[in-house]
């Protein structure tokens, strides 16, 4: 519960901005890491189910969450409002068609998609580079996540549980984050703005990703020199 208590202060703090979307994230990564570190499954079912039930009632009780959640299912029912950014966005990714109308040519980004340049900058990818680009920035996305688990997997064969969890945790909030924001681009979640990591354009959003893959990489650099330490030991033994 220790782990869970500072989720939520961080959660709440969030809240207050308010910044609902970076609060499920964060909520969503530390239950993640908290199931992987092997709490009881009905202690992990019930803390999922109050986190959800509050997640529900912040939405239902918050009119402009509620919109979002809503308008997402149908936004050309009013494309000039509440609808506008997500078919705009729309629209883009479907001028892509299969190999895109080329890198910087995108239209969209012209004014007609707002924050095409951080929160729907998928989208633009989408129209500039197409299906094929689309599924090469996807496949980078798990070629990340995936290194990342392994990892973890191997802080866990060594029994360093730090960097292992620390592992786990940076997958799956770029797993997370990656998915959430292509999801709202494509029109599958509801509009959320949260920055694709690496993609987006903004300052503190690169820092704080660059700084997130340098523990990543010295947790993998702490294993190898731990691993060829190991194997130098057993050669003089």
């Amino acid at each position: 519960m220790i782990p869970v208590a500072i989720l939520a202060l961080a959660c709440v703090l969030l809240l207050l901005q308010p910044d609902f979307g970076a609060a499920v994230v964060l909520m969503s990564v530390g239950l993640g890491m908290i199931f992987l570190a092997g709490v009881p499954v009905w202690r992990f079912g019930m803390l999922a189910a109050l986190c959800a039930g509050a997640a529900w009632l912040l939405i239902v009780g918050s009119p402009y969450r509620w919109q979002r959640l809503t308008a997402f299912l149908n936004p050309w029912a009013d494309p000039f409002n509440t609808g506008f950014q997500l078919t705009q966005s729309l629209i883009a990714i479907g001028r892509g068609e299969w190999f895109g109308v080329g890198l910087g040519s995108s239209v969209q980004k012209l004014f007609y998609l707002p924050e095409a340049h951080t929160d729907f900058v998928f989208a633009v990818l989408a129209e500039e580079l197409g299906l094929v680009g689309v599924v090469c920035v996807i496949a980078l996305y798990s070629f990340v996540v995936w290194r990342a688990f392994c990892i973890g997997t191997a802080g866990l064969r060594m029994g360093r549980l730090f960097a292992a969890y620390l592992a786990y945790g940076v997958a799956i909030w770029l797993a997370l984050q990656a998915f959430i924001n292509m999801g709202v681009n494509m029109g599958l979640l509801p509009t959320k703005g949260l920055t694709l990591p690496l993609l987006s354009y903004g300052g503190s959003s690169l820092i704080m990703t660059l700084i997130t893959f340098a523990l990543l990489l010295r947790a993998d650099y702490e294993l190898r020199v731990a691993k060829v330490a190991a194997r130098a030991t057993g050669e003089e033994a």
